[in-house]
């Protein structure tokens, strides 16, 4: 059986923050009530830099524009294959509707790394936190 494709952003603010939404507290969903990057599954058709851009515009109502996405990562998990993307936007919380999940909110570097998320997120944004220390962001 093939394995689930889905995509992740992470969407960085000018403080160096990354956004996160808190997951649906639903016994039938993975990782319910935990915070995780946001993203989605790929559809048919689809590749991941479309999935990404379409998921974002779902799920908080934001127009990303392609060029501005930039690829990180393929990952290989137990729950499936995720692509994970970046990209930086400017914008508060208040200036958009979640139509998924409880809540969002902006996570620095030290809020990370006292949170356990969802999806194996906690590697992928040490990893994408240590690159900001190492270039000239």
């Amino acid at each position: 059986m093939a394995k689930k494709e889905g995509t992740q952003i992470i969407l960085v603010n000018p403080r160096n923050e990354v956004l996160m939404y808190l997951r649906d507290d639903k016994p039938d969903i993975l990782y319910p009530n935990q915070w995780s990057l946001l993203g989605g599954m790929i559809e048919p058709g689809e590749t991941p830099e479309e999935t990404i851009v379409r998921e974002i515009e779902e799920e908080i109502g934001i127009r990303l524009e392609p060029s501005a996405v930039h690829y990180l990562c393929t990952r290989d998990l137990d729950f499936g294959i995720e692509h994970t993307f970046t990209t930086d936007v400017d914008f508060e919380i208040e200036d958009v509707t979640l139509t998924e999940g409880q809540g969002l909110r902006w996570f620095s570097e030290a809020d990370v790394a006292t949170t356990e998320l969802a999806y194996a997120d906690n590697a992928i944004l040490e990893t994408f936190f240590g690159s900001l220390e190492t270039s000239s962001r």
